[in-house]
């Protein structure tokens, strides 16, 4: 794959079935040079296999579909150039989507109430004055922001204690009526006068149904589910005394009669996560129970690492107290889908379905409310966002050969119904994995994969790390892979301790020792690989990474020196001075390193950066507030001052997201960058 081959990447959103789950809905999103942007629209895809998918949507961006409890409608969020999402509806039959929502900062997470007449969802409400509420208010002019506590920033929001998501509901009009229209000329003349004679605003036709807001706080709502009788909705919410200074959020039941200003939308708590050290989110209401993601976060309700979610489930009316259904190991990902049914001849309650990251793979399963845990699919594939209805089940899946197609579960496998990377097949050279266990000199066995070019060799080898760290690598396709091995180029990566998918021991590994024990597992799988197949060439070894990736190819550089090259990217590169900075900086770098400042400044980057001997370029994106730039620019700083070789690349408009979700044409301008700057330092055809 070539950097100008990126427009081949196409990504799908979490599918949603037909009530009858004959058929299912699934939006397909990719990068497009021409628009320097993601445009995608919804297709339906018929279960059975028997007819082909079908583009229903034509809009520039249409994603996130969900069908409506009756299969009359589906819902989705539209989006066009320069404005944010909005809610719009589509009869499943096909015809003109109709926009539901205008909001000032658009539409977050969404659902349908029971009956299918109501739509609940989450939308940031600027503050007076804030964020484009006043129209000839600029950024600039704006009052100055007053914090007391700690939660301030998010990557790819910026402030948002001034925004907060709030939680509405709007009814879903009849797409059978005939659409309003915006009064213009005399009519919005006479409309003017006949109010200025009553002494009264002149009313607007409004264009989208009037929204109803459901919670009137500054606290940050998500997840709204309905209970099944469609009169209160469960969601998550921070809203205890300590917020400010945990990770802890809980559940909470809100009713919908009556109004928020006059406390009969009083939020009622269901979970008192406190007394369990939790973080909560992804409710689902079945019955009487309310199924949900819990986190366990220890004594200092801090304790985030290699502690994942797991499924739990409370009483609806919070008469119980929650109880984990699954175990601990089990790295759960997946938003969680109520199902209950029969399939490979197994009987399973009432309970929900979800994946399970595990050793590069994702996993579907079924927990019941009983807590009996029932694997479904193989694990072939790597399984993500399930969907199901009547007897059917769905999901999307990504491989070594395809970003994401959507596949049906018949038996324990899983199999795709269709093919939207064929294309990226036809026209690229995809190289799929061999699948590798090193030996770490304490004898720990570390798991990975290496990827090798056309020919003979010996290959110059590419160790590249990823972020997290407690993330990990898998058996799928890699954009960042293919493009270094179409250029000749071999890629080595593995999942060191700190990564996920291994249990949490292996997640909790590097708490308060960070580049000791993950650098040993790094490089006795590098060393591993290049001794198994001599077509890689271990003289000549570069070395990247972004994020966690970041900092360990800054740890590793200035500790170990046979690098002919490295490239720090979007890097976490000195602890103390993340405290505060990142938008996760008051609690990562203290819980993955230490509170103490030395203990945090042995484990930096920052502090062996004189140690550092290799050529290394640093890439950064100004807006990133995950890793703030001023960890590269101090980086990049003393890297010169020391004599090193350096290069400071900076990216306008992005944030710690570039390599993923940023602009088309950044992204393949990254791709450039990293392929001239190996080409310099470790050239294909050097012998």
């Amino acid at each position: 794959m070539r950097p100008d081959q990126l427009p081949l990447l196409t990504s799908l959103s979490a599918p949603s079935l037909s009530p009858d789950g004959s058929w299912a809905v699934v939006s397909a999103t990719r990068p497009d040079f021409d628009a320097d942007g993601y445009v995608g629209q919804l297709w339906r895809v018929p279960t059975s296999g028997e007819e082909a998918p079908r583009r229903i949507t034509r809009g520039f961006r249409d994603t996130n579909p969900q069908v409506s409890p009756d299969g009359r409608l589906i819902a989705f969020h539209r989006s066009v150039p320069g404005k944010p999402a909005q809610l719009a509806i589509v009869d499943a039959r096909g015809g003109e989507p109709q926009l539901v929502t205008d909001a000032t900062l658009g539409v977050g997470s969404f659902t349908f109430s029971p009956d299918g007449r109501t739509l609940a969802y989450v939308s940031r409400m600027p503050d007076a004055g804030r964020y484009g509420d006043v129209e000839d208010i600029t950024p600039g002019q704006e009052d100055p922001r007053s914090f007391t506590g700690n939660r301030l920033q998010a990557n790819g929001i910026g402030w948002y204690r001034d925004r907060p998501a709030q939680l509405f509901t709007i009814e879903v009009p009849d797409l059978d009526a005939e659409p309003p229209v915006k009064p213009v000329g005399r009519a919005a003349q006479h409309s003017s006068q006949a109010a200025e004679e009553q002494d009264v605003t002149a009313a607007s036709t409004p264009l989208v149904p009037t929204p109803s807001r459901i919670t009137e706080d500054h606290t940050d709502w998500s997840d709204p589910a309905f209970t099944p009788d469609g009169r209160a909705l469960v969601a998550t919410a921070a809203r205890h005394e300590t917020a400010e200074d945990d990770l802890l959020n809980d559940l909470w039941l809100i009713p919908l009669h009556g109004g928020s200003k006059d406390g009969e939308h009083e939020p009622q708590l269901l979970t008192g996560t406190g007394e369990l050290g939790l973080s909560v989110d992804s409710p689902v209401v079945i019955g009487e129970t309310v199924f949900f993601h819990g986190r366990e976060l220890g004594e200092s309700r801090r304790d985030f690492v290699g502690n994942h979610s797991s499924v739990w489930a409370v009483d609806l009316r919070g008469e119980t107290a929650p109880r984990r259904l699954t175990d601990r190991e089990l790295t759960v990902v997946s938003d969680l889908i109520p199902w209950s049914g029969e399939v490979s001849g197994k009987k399973l309650g009432e309970g929900v379905l979800f994946t399970d990251v595990h050793r590069g793979t994702g996993r579907l399963f079924h927990v019941s409310a009983d807590g009996i845990t029932t694997p479904l699919s193989d694990g072939t594939e790597v399984a993500h966002a399930p969907a199901a209805a009547s007897r059917t089940i769905v999901c999307t899946i990504t491989t070594e050969r395809s970003m994401g197609e959507l596949a049906v579960l018949r038996g324990d496998s899983l199999q795709s119904l269709t093919d939207f990377s064929a294309r990226l097949r036809a026209e690229t050279t995809i190289v799929e994995p061999l699948e590798l266990i090193a030996t770490a000199p304490d004898g720990y066995p570390v798991h990975g994969w290496a990827y090798l070019p056309e020919g003979e060799g010996p290959h110059p080898v590419i160790l590249n790390i990823h972020g997290g760290p407690y993330s990990s690598y898998g058996k799928e396709f890699f954009d960042e892979v293919q493009v270094y091995v179409e250029a000749g180029y071999a890629v080595v990566q593995c999942n060191p301790r700190g990564s996920w998918g291994y249990g949490s021991a292996h997640g909790r590994a590097i708490k308060g020792d960070m580049g000791n024990l993950d650098m040993v597992d790094i490089l006795a799988f590098l060393d591993h690989a290049t001794s198994t197949h001599p077509s890689m060439d271990a003289e000549r070894v570069g070395i990247m990474g972004g994020s966690y990736g970041g900092y360990m190819t800054a740890w590793i550089i200035a500790h170990d020196h046979r690098w002919k090259g490295a490239i720090v990217e979007r890097g976490f590169l000195d602890p103390w001075s993340f405290i505060g900075s990142s938008d996760i900086g008051w609690f990562f770098p203290l819980e993955y390193t230490s509170y103490d400042r030395s203990e945090a400044d042995r484990q930096s980057p920052m502090t062996h950066v004189n140690q550092v001997t290799t050529p290394t370029l640093v890439i950064h994106s100004e807006q990133d507030l995950r890793c703030p730039l001023h960890q590269a620019l101090q980086y990049y700083t003393l890297l010169r001052a020391n004599g090193v070789d350096a290069e400071l690349l900076v990216f306008p408009g992005e944030n710690h997201e570039l390599s993923r979700s940023g602009t088309p044409w950044h992204r393949r301008q990254r791709f450039e960058k990293i392929l001239a700057f190996w080409a310099d330092t470790l050239p294909v055809d050097s012998r």
